[in-house]
């Protein structure tokens, strides 16, 4: 595989949270490490991380097209993506606009899905190279009140459990990464649905379970336990298809999903969420 200073590393989303995380760890480990961010980093920033940051918008087809040939002009290859960026919307469905739905669905899945499309040729000619998409818990189980951010990552697990049988006779490993409930940046830049105001019929209900939402956020670990999985998972010669990070108890609940009846889990759901 080489070492670690021959390996060049592409992060979506890197300019804070899980993907800052993952960038600085890799970049302190001796990763030729380029993360992307929608806005372009000040000079600043850009001392203050340490590795190199460039603007790349992943819902624009060429601005993803111009980012990763930024990287593969000045490195000639890429050996590891990851596809981070992403944002959060929070509302009942009936109270989430289809456009708002479709931005949702345009970062998270539709954005990882162009870096993948970017990058795949030249790993393909390189003979190798790793792909992890950062999912979710939310991926796994539908989160009451962010419908459409859980259908993004339940979107984001099939595009990886097929890309992986696609791509592995060229060499290209690929796996995702769970996390929990981990105290970013996320529950203050999550979006509240224009309609989820106090006129809502769901009104008392969505604050309910959105204030267990951002109490487990704001109290879970660092993401910087994310960065030391990563490095271990595009280390791996085989790795597996998912990595859970995050609260025991969330591990635990989803692994709870495969054996328990769906009335029951949905009952726990309600009651944890204070919807019952």
């Amino acid at each position: 595989m080489g070492s670690n200073a021959d390996r060049v590393v592409l992060i979506t989303g890197a300019s804070s949270g899980i993907g800052q995380a993952c960038a600085g760890h890799l970049h302190q480990r001796g990763y030729r490490v380029y993360g992307s961010s929608r806005r372009a980093p000040t000079q600043g920033a850009a001392d203050a991380a340490g590795f190199q940051m460039i603007r790349m918008d992943v819902t624009s087809a060429d601005s993803v097209s111009r980012g990763v040939g930024l990287v593969l002009e000045q490195e000639g290859r890429i050996d590891v993506v990851v596809n981070n960026a992403g944002m959060g919307i929070a509302g009942a469905v009936e109270d989430t606009s289809i456009e708002e739905a479709q931005a949702q669905m345009d970062t998270n899945f539709f954005g990882a899905f162009r870096v993948c499309h970017a990058a795949l040729p030249a790993m393909r000619e390189q003979g190798g190279g790793c792909i992890v998409n950062i999912s979710s818990g939310g991926g796994r189980v539908g989160i009451p009140f962010q419908a459409i951010y859980s259908a993004s990552k339940f979107a984001i697990e099939a595009l990886t459990e097929a890309l992986r049988m696609e791509v592995k006779p060229f060499g290209i490993r690929v796996a995702m990464i769970e996390p929990g409930d981990l105290n970013t940046g996320f529950t203050a830049s999550r979006r509240r649905t224009a309609a989820s105001g106090a006129g809502s019929a769901y009104s008392g209900r969505f604050e309910k379970a959105l204030g267990v939402i951002e109490a487990d956020e704001t109290g879970g670990p660092s993401p910087e336990k994310v960065g030391p999985l990563l490095e271990r998972i595009i280390n791996g010669r085989s790795p597996r298809l998912r990595y859970v990070v995050g609260p025991l108890f969330e591990s635990i609940a989803l692994g709870l999903k495969r054996f328990f009846p769906a009335r029951v889990f949905e009952w726990g759901f309600m009651k944890y969420y204070k919807l019952s």
